[in-house]
């Protein structure tokens, strides 16, 4: 699959198609800048708008109405967001929507899906001009005499994107009744707005054709493992990719800027690499099957499959308890669910493997599709546009084992999230009609689904009894009231959404969106914290608790995620309960690079049920932290087996921070049992910072001599005295056991510049931490290192700023004994397993396990004391030190 192709093509068809709808827009006199009335000379049937070329442009009849009805839903949109964004959004919305069709009708063409069976967006004799429009009366659709009329006409005059245009609406109309999901009815302000054209070489259409190989839509096309590349996979990327500019254009805007609602989906959605996906499902609905119903058969098919580690006696004993409820387990009574579906890539592979499944219990492939899409498969995503192509990569699946599921009637449990914010309530009166009963689960659904699109599946819905909600519908299913539709319309998708979020799940896998707090809106983030105290930092860790509260009590999550969790210690109290409640069964920890270089990821199965002294599998596929390698690269560490360990997650706890370090072995851990934390005799602390280093701080050189206060040991001492500029450990490159002794820094009277500095927001800028241990002697490292962990020497009568990090001792006779503990391998090695993402913090130092040696003191003392001396020796070699003679 070339995706380099596929990227620049969807970059590029977004780009168009806005384009393109936007000059569309433009003639009917709808721009950013707003949207103008008629001109005085429009007849009753024709409107005319000046476009600003001086020439009218005119449209009459049903386009007249679609006209209106695009001018209504811009206003609607504008008293939310204002104009220009509400033009925006549905100039864009209306782009996705086409996109999404081509992409559709080019996929099912491909593969011969199409009820017709001819062609749509290209030939099978390889001319230009597609099939539908060279043989329009040979497909399945239905024309009136008039339209009729106007194909012979538009053939003559060989209007060819005229009547693509018309087959192509008329193609998508006739898909509702099959995939209803996708090709809503286009009889509106979107149908108005279609521009693409199948002559122009430099149009939407022939590029789609030219652009990206057939095959790569083919679900024929095997890869060289003799995997399925085409179906879901190049649809999952055609939609990441669209969102390429979008997510830059989020991520380029100034800190602080919050993301908005419409925006979330652009900004936090990644696709999840084939082989990854594969991984979390037959590790986790594939071991929950063959735990129970064991098949050696079935778990060939499945290459990134795990065996068991081996076990206590007693973990086989609580395993042997569980295994009896799998086992009493039907094919048709496992639900799965993806929360955060995205494009369906999920989705499609839990369709496969419970198709095995399924034949493996004697069932037809036709039978078991029609099965899976009632009773197995659930999804649900925040964003509309992923919704439809997840909705279609099920349905195609499903086509692929069943050759008539798009005309059975069958529509898979896959939702578009919908929130209760605009519901009429003289609709909910009609619909509970004065039953108590289900008044109270309206209310209680209403209630909780209320801004539901600023949350996604991170609702906690209650479960209600939803199958008297189901009967009432039913009930009014004939009904003739006004507000029956508008029960239907607005009533039932909310009630499909809220039961797929309170019932349970055998089996819960995703890839959440990822959102640091800081790109939170505020309603957003005050929903998170009252929520999810305990993974709040960021939206992916918050859908780890909430996966696990979907899952049934013997059930499996799984997820690719970014490791933070693993351990910072915001993310402690979350480990916390995992390791007392859960059950990590499997991890694959690749690193950087699976979604870009600023990405690290973990990927891994997690039980419900707590096993105690479970050993897990984990598998560690970097050679070294903060490496980026390729997707390929790190698929085939994983067959080679590198990297492979085995623990237990009670191990986890004897470390402070419980950090889920899977490597670290007994003997590592012994040190946290028989020593001692460093916190417990030393004070890591955080420098001052300046608020404007910039302003603030100078090299030696650059300043006046004379106005340098050396050898001051307190803050108190500076006062009322001539120095403006004092000594100042500040970051640096790597370097151990001395400092580079070059930087000077603005203390003048106490550092009152500093203290006064304030921000575009009028706030104090500036943080003099720590002041009384300004200027004591102590050890100082960098915060942030691109390589290793480096201690240095602070000598007396220096300042520290927050790039450098200081400790300061009870005892200072453990100084120089510290000091060569801490420039050790062994210390750098602890480092990685407390917190391995090369940010040194105060709580980490704190956490590093000391064990004394009174009979090695003085040794390590002298070696540490001539190791400083040399350091410093070098350093003043130069002239850029001070102390150059």
């Amino acid at each position: 699959m070339n995706k380099t192709a596929i990227k620049n093509f969807s970059i590029w068809a977004r780009n168009k198609l806005i384009d393109d709808i936007r000059y569309h827009a433009g003639l009917l006199g709808v721009t950013e800048d707003g949207i103008k009335d008629p001109l005085p000379q429009s007849t009753k049937d024709t409107e005319f708008y000046d476009i600003g070329t001086g020439t009218p442009y005119s449209i009459s009849g049903e386009a007249v109405r679609q006209r209106e009805k695009l001018a209504e839903v811009i206003r609607a949109k504008a008293r939310e967001t204002g104009y220009p964004t509400a033009y925006k959004y549905v100039v864009e919305e209306v782009a996705y929507t086409w996109f999404n069709r081509l992409i559709a009708i080019r996929f099912m063409e491909v593969n011969d899906y199409l009820p017709s069976h001819i062609r749509v967006l290209s030939s099978d004799s390889g001319k230009m001009e597609p099939d539908l429009v060279t043989a329009p009366f040979s497909s399945d659709l239905t024309f009136s005499p008039q339209e009729e009329q106007t194909v012979m006409r538009l053939k003559q005059d060989n209007e060819i994107d005229a009547l693509f245009r018309m087959l192509f609406i008329k193609q998508c109309n006739a898909l509702n009744d099959l995939l209803p999901g996708l090709f809503e009815k286009t009889a509106d302000y979107t149908e108005l707005l279609l521009s693409v054209s199948v002559v122009d070489t430099d149009g939407v259409v022939y590029h789609l054709i030219h652009d990206i190989e057939e095959k790569d839509f083919n679900v024929s096309t095997l890869d060289e493992n003799g995997n399925p590349t085409g179906q879901v996979e190049i649809i999952g990327w055609l939609y990441q990719y669209w969102n390429t500019e979008p997510k830059d254009a989020v991520f380029g805007r100034p800190s602080g800027q919050k993301i908005r609602k419409e925006e979330v989906p652009a900004a936090t959605q990644l696709f999840t690499p084939d082989w990854i996906v594969r991984y979390m499902v037959e590790n986790s609905l594939g071991r929950l099957w063959v735990e129970g119903h064991p098949n050696e058969d079935l778990k060939a098919n499945w290459k990134y499959y795990l065996e068991e580690a081996q076990q206590e006696e007693s973990v086989q004993d609580k395993l042997a308890e569980i295994r009896k409820e799998y086992a009493a387990l039907n094919p048709e009574d496992i639900r799965c669910i993806d929360p955060c579906m995205g494009s369906g890539h999920i989705l499609c592979y839990l369709f496969d493997v419970l198709m095995q499944i399924y034949e493996s219990q004697g069932w037809p492939q036709r039978d078991a599709a029609q099965s899976i899409l009632k009773n197995n498969l659930y999804g649900l995503d925040i964003d509309k546009r992923a919704y439809q192509l997840a909705y279609f990569a099920v349905m195609m699946k499903a086509r692929q084992y069943d050759r008539r599921i798009l005309t059975r009637g069958i529509q898979p449990n896959v939702y578009a999230i919908c929130e209760s914010n605009e519901i009429d309530d003289k609709v909910v009166e009609y619909f509970v009609n004065g039953d108590a009963t289900l008044k109270a689960a309206m209310d209680s659904i209403l209630a909780e689904m209320r801004d539901a699109k600023e949350y996604g599946s991170l609702i906690q819905v209650t479960l209600v009894d939803f199958s008297a909600l189901y009967r009432r519908f039913e009930e009014i299913d004939e009904d003739v009231s006004l507000y029956r539709e508008l029960a239907f319309n607005q009533l039932f998708p909310l009630v499909r959404v809220a039961e797929s979020l309170a019932q349970k799940y055998q089996v819960v896998a995703t890839n959440p969106p990822y959102m640091g707090g800081s790109g939170m809106n505020a309603k957003l983030s005050n929903f998170v914290k009252k929520a999810y105290t305990d993974s709040k930092s960021d939206l992916s860790t918050a859908f780890m608790e909430q996966t696990l509260s979907l899952c049934t009590p013997k059930g499996y999550m799984t997820m690719i995620n970014i490791p933070v969790w693993m351990f910072l210690s915001s993310y402690e109290k979350l480990r916390e309960k995992m390791i007392c409640n859960n059950t990590f069964v499997c991890m694959v920890h690749p690193g950087r690079g699976i979604f870009g270089s600023d990405f690290g990821t973990t990927t891994f199965v997690i039980g419900k049920a707590h096993i105690e002294n479970y050993a897990g599998q984990y598998q560690r596929l970097f050679k070294k932290q903060g490496e980026v390698e390729s997707i390929d690269e790190r698929e085939l560490r994983f067959f080679e087996g590198k990297g492979k360990y085995t623990a237990k997650q009670s191990n986890f706890s004897k470390i402070p921070g419980s950090p889920v370090a899977y490597w670290i072995g007994e003997k590592a851990l012994l040190a946290f049992a028989v020593g001692k934390c460093l916190g417990e005799f030393a004070q890591p602390k955080a420098g001052l910072a300046t608020g404007n280093n910039d302003v603030f701080e100078r090299f030696w050189f650059e300043v006046i001599w004379n106005q340098i206060g050396f050898g001051y040991v307190s803050t108190e001492e500076t006062l009322n005295r001539k120095h403006k500029w004092f000594p100042c450990n500040s970051g640096g490159e790597f370097r151990k056991w001395s400092f580079n002794n070059e930087l000077v820094v603005d203390w003048y009277n106490d550092g009152q510049s500093i203290k006064a500095l304030r921000n575009s927001s009028g706030k104090l800028a500036a943080r003099p931490q720590n002041t009384k241990y300004y200027f004591k002697e102590g050890l100082t490292w960098n915060k942030l290192s691109a390589s290793r962990f480096a201690v240095k020497y602070k000598a007396p009568g220096f300042i520290y700023d927050d790039t450098s990090r200081s400790l300061f001792l009870d005892n200072k006779e453990d100084l120089w004994y510290l000091l060569g503990l801490l420039c050790s391998s062994v210390t750098f090695s602890y480092l990685t397993a407390l917190n391995p993402t090369m940010s040194f913090t105060n709580g980490d130092i704190e956490r590093i396990p000391c064990l004394f040696c009174d009979e090695m003191k003085e040794q390590v003392g002298c070696l540490v004391e001539q190791n400083v001396a040399i350091s410093k020796s070098d350093w003043d070699s130069f002239e850029t030190s001070w102390d150059f003679q």
